[in-house]
């Protein structure tokens, strides 16, 4: 399975419902880098993303974006071949 990439923060609801989708795909493990945590690690995030807004995901070395577009991968049948490709 690819690896699992997500910048997020504590009390995020996106974040959650993120993971959560994540999860019921069969996604075991989630490197979760903490932005509000960690000031350097946000604007890692902003650099190479472009965006301000979490969660942000990787799935290997796509940028899925945030939940929205990561549940619209699932609705179309393409988060399952993306998460496992290698």
């Amino acid at each position: 399975m690819a690896a699992v990439r997500m910048y997020s923060t504590a009390v995020c609801p996106f974040c959650i419902q993120a993971e959560r989708l994540l999860r019921s795909r069969g996604v075991a493990e989630i490197e979760k880098i903490r932005v509000d945590l960690d000031p350097v690690r946000r604007e890692e995030m902003m650099r190479i993303t472009g965006r301000r807004t979490v969660p942000q995901i990787y799935i290997g070395d796509t940028h899925v974006g945030g939940f929205d577009e990561l549940a619209a991968l699932d609705k179309t049948g393409k988060l399952q071949p993306l998460l496992q490709s290698k």
